[in-house]
């Protein structure tokens, strides 16, 4: 009887465990990742994070059948207390391990780099954005403050409101920006997620797919408030969000007469804490 090839063997186990497991994981478990479908760019972040545990599927199981391989076929026996010969390594597994990785790694980075310009994928992208979503777009103001979010619409007369609604099937281009300390909008649903910096214009594209409420909370530890600055937005049809704003613009009207200007930047006000 010859002596067992490891290689082979171990090699025919990941394959199979491979082929088995990686469909599984691409049909169960990529269609529940997060963030959801609430927009063209949370679709795109479910497809994305499939992609990659797709392909990390593999490489862990190729680590975890080894482990599991090595311990039951080259454990130490009871009767044998003599070391194993030395093992000085494997040029060919070497260059296999570093050509293949490489080549996941940089398919990767130009998969991710498409998909960013293809939609925005939802995240800020600074004052002058690299990908812009083609088409109309509905601008709107998010100001972060010590310790609540407001929304200006500068479309409609520069209202600002103290909750988020937007139409559906519409693209939103956030310009994110905040009065006082680093924050960051993070509206989860919608695959987005944009520092909220002093003086500075964090634009980013959402464009929602379903009516839906959302949550919004700021994902920068921004004082001991922090944990309390959260809202919840909504996804309305483009009917509703007429009807929403007029409504808003009359509310609010004594208030918007007395706000500055529109601004992608407002200069904070000087105050006393805690007067």
């Amino acid at each position: 009887m010859g002596e067992v090839n490891h290689f082979r063997r171990f090699m025919g186990i990941w394959l199979i465990a491979s082929a088995i497991a990686t469909p599984l994981v691409v049909v169960l478990l990529g269609p529940i990742l997060p963030p959801g479908n609430g927009s063209t760019q949370a679709s795109g972040q479910v497809q994305d994070n499939t992609v990659l545990i797709g392909m990390a599927t593999p490489v862990f199981l190729l680590v975890f059948v080894f482990l599991i391989y090595a311990m039951i076929n080259f454990r130490a026996r009871a009767d044998n207390v003599l070391e194993g010969p030395a093992v000085r390594g494997d040029s060919r597994v070497q260059t296999a391990w570093i050509v293949i990785t490489t080549i996941m790694v940089l398919s990767l980075a130009v998969y991710g780099t498409v998909e960013l310009v293809g939609d925005g994928a939802g995240a800020g992208q600074g004052p002058n954005p690299a990908s812009v979503p083609g088409g109309a777009k509905l601008p709107v103001q998010v100001i972060a403050q010590e310790w609540e979010f407001t929304y200006r619409y500068p479309t409609y007369g520069g209202v600002e409101t103290p909750h988020l609604v937007i139409p559906v099937d519409t693209t939103i281009e956030f310009h994110v920006t905040s009065l006082d300390v680093i924050h960051s909008f993070w509206a989860y649903q919608l695959g987005v997620k944009a520092d909220a910096n002093p003086q500075v214009d964090n634009i980013a594209f959402v464009k929602p797919t379903k009516v839906e409420a959302f949550s919004i909370r700021c994902a920068e530890l921004c004082g001991i408030w922090h944990g309390y600055m959260f809202d919840t937005g909504h996804v309305v049809t483009a009917s509703a969000f007429k009807s929403w704003i007029k409504q808003q613009e009359v509310t609010f009207a004594p208030a918007t007469k007395d706000l500055p200007p529109y601004a992608t930047t407002y200069e904070p006000q000087p105050s006393i804490r805690g007067s």
